[in-house]
């Protein structure tokens, strides 16, 4: 009997084992996958409802609002996508955003460029879907909501998305990565902050700061003329935030000097 009982013994904690391991690789599958997938898709299926409102605010823009439909569209758009991806990619939906997240601290190396081709991509699919609902000939006028040059001082333009884009970029890393000044009001400031910059530079430069959101109109309406500068433009703005929140307004771990 003790033989029948020792082999019993053994086969159950042989099976225990496999059980075990078969649940460890389950749970390894799905960490791998809420790790760097799952942010991933998120980031696509975000930027392109952003973009896509936002190209669709421009196209149908044919009151005298001015500025005004663009800015509350981008800037609700932006924060209610952040409020619900948030906790899965971190809500950025910009490249330049996500240059400065991880340059503070706030992501990982490995999801960086995946984070960009995503982004990129749902710019393209978002000023897609724009054309694709909105009247041929509105579309043609306003060249699918993709950024146009009215001056040909291309220095203040460039400075004008360097500014906003700092601004946009200090609220992000200081709203929702800083642990000091971290709010969970932060997708509302966000979206606000965005709304107040449409508002006060659409008139200048087309308050851009994002080249997701420059580069998939771009793409489907054929639209390049002096396209470098909304990628110039913020990423100073995104390097010039990351040199002050890592130089003196981060948290004691978040900054380079003066700990």
């Amino acid at each position: 009997m003790s033989g029948v009982e020792t082999k019993t013994e053994d086969f159950r904690i042989s099976e225990m084992g496999e059980l075990a391991a078969e649940r460890d690789s389950t749970d390894h599958k799905r960490g791998v996958f809420e790790r760097y997938v799952q942010p991933c898709l998120a980031e696509l299926v975000g930027t392109t409802l952003f973009v896509f409102v936002g190209c669709a605010s421009v196209v149908g823009n044919v009151g005298s609002l001015g500025v005004l439909q663009p800015a509350v569209a981008h800037g609700l758009a932006l924060g209610v996508m952040i409020a619900v991806f948030g906790q899965i990619s971190g809500g950025h939906f910009n490249p330049v955003v996500s240059l400065a997240a991880y340059l503070c601290g706030g992501m990982e190396l490995m999801l960086l460029v995946p984070y960009i081709v995503a982004q990129m991509l749902g710019g393209m699919a978002g000023a897609g879907l724009a054309r694709a609902v909105c009247s041929s000939a509105l579309y043609d006028t306003t060249l699918g909501g993709a950024f146009t040059i009215v001056s040909s001082d291309l220095a203040l333009i460039t400075l004008a998305e360097a500014i906003m884009t700092t601004f946009l970029t200090m609220v992000v890393c200081l709203g929702a990565i800083n642990s000091q000044t971290r709010s969970p009001l932060a997708p509302f400031c966000v979206g606000l902050t965005v709304t107040a910059s449409i508002i006060a530079g659409g008139t200048v430069s087309g308050a851009c700061m994002n080249p997701a959101r420059a580069f998939g109109p771009a793409v489907v309406a054929n639209h390049w003329n002096h396209h470098w500068i909304f990628w110039v433009g913020p990423i100073c703005g995104a390097l010039i935030t990351v040199s002050l929140v890592r130089g003196v307004l981060g948290d004691k771990k978040t900054r380079a000097v003066f700990k």
